[in-house]
């Protein structure tokens, strides 16, 4: 007996719409694949640095040779670090346009099954909110996406720190090289960092912002309070 069209239409768009949810999530686990491979490059990368300006100095002493290669090697490893940053700030902006689709797409399943709701504890809205509460950030107390607090604990914003202390041991090898004393050595060091720090977290900050792709224009924003 032939099934009724209503119900075979739920039933085509229910397998459509569970094809392009597992499509979307497959594609996540890609992204967290690839950010965590960039990030494993990235220490193993600064540890052969280490390792061989280890080796360096024990032939040279902390000699001149030994800056003149700290300092060329140390750039490197700070070219790849920011390298790596930039295409992290990117997979984050990948993710996110796949949050946004899964939310969509769990949209469609409440509007042809509303009773299940109440079993949802992820997000049925695209906006910003809903993205956030799909990703179980906590955008409460002042702690949100674009906060100092939530961008040094994500990979970039960690990254950035390492990042930001090896351009403070450039500093440092720099102002040893022009012959300043041990103190003035530790300050250089130290505003180098900071500064560093603090650009890095401006720069982390506004990759959440930035132009926004029209198709991420919000279809389903979430209830006010």
């Amino acid at each position: 007996m032939e099934a009724p069209p209503e119900p075979r239409a739920t039933a085509a768009k229910l397998q459509i719409l569970a094809t392009e949810h597992w499509s979307l999530l497959a594609t996540r686990s890609l992204t967290y694949t690839e950010s965590l491979g960039r990030v494993n490059v990235f220490l193993a990368i600064l540890s052969g640095a280490v390792i061989a300006l280890a080796l360096v100095a024990q032939a040279d002493h902390f000699g001149e040779t030994f800056i003149a290669i700290a300092i060329l090697t140390l750039l490197v490893v700070v070219f790849t670090g920011i390298a790596t940053i930039a295409r992290l700030m990117h997979l984050n902006r990948d993710d996110y346009r796949w949050v946004i689709g899964m939310n969509r797409v769990r949209h469609a399943y409440l509007e042809l099954h509303p009773e299940l709701e109440p079993n949802f504890i992820t997000s049925p809205h695209d906006d910003v909110p809903g993205a956030l509460r799909t990703l179980g950030v906590d955008i409460s107390a002042g702690r949100g996406v674009g906060s100092a607090l939530h961008v040094f604990q994500t990979l970039p914003g960690m990254l950035s720190v390492i990042v930001a202390a090896i351009v403070g041991a450039i500093g440092a090898l720099l102002a040893l090289a022009t012959g300043l004393p041990s103190l003035g050595v530790v300050l250089a060091a130290s505003g180098v960092f900071l500064v560093a720090v603090l650009l890095m977290g401006i720069w982390g900050s506004r990759s959440f912002g930035g132009r926004r792709d029209p198709s991420l224009d919000p279809h389903f924003r979430s209830p006010k309070a």
